[in-house]
């Protein structure tokens, strides 16, 4: 760590200088936030676009699910209906 006890004067900074090197920093920092902010909107729009083939490619599977679900349903009915159902539980 650099005091400024520990300058010299006639390297003493100015108020001058002390501006232009706040100004600087500033800017890098600006500079530094831009490049973060763009390579983070680069990687989002990376991230949705695999999302949505990943939602493209579960729709069979979402279709296949719901198509076993309407089939459990109706083969419940059906033995309902045919009272099977009360039959095979009284066999168990």
């Amino acid at each position: 760590m650099l005091y400024v006890s520990m300058v010299p004067s006639y390297i003493a900074w100015s108020p001058h200088r002390q501006g232009w090197l706040a100004a600087l920093v500033y800017t890098y920092i600006g500079i530094i936030t831009t490049t973060f902010q763009e390579k983070l909107n680069e990687a989002i729009m990376v991230l949705n676009k695999n999302l949505q083939e990943v939602n493209v490619q579960n729709m069979n599977v979402e279709l296949v699910a719901q198509m076993f679900k309407n089939y459990q349903s109706n083969v419940l009915f059906h033995l309902e209906a045919t009272e099977e159902l009360k039959d095979s539980m009284r066999d168990s």
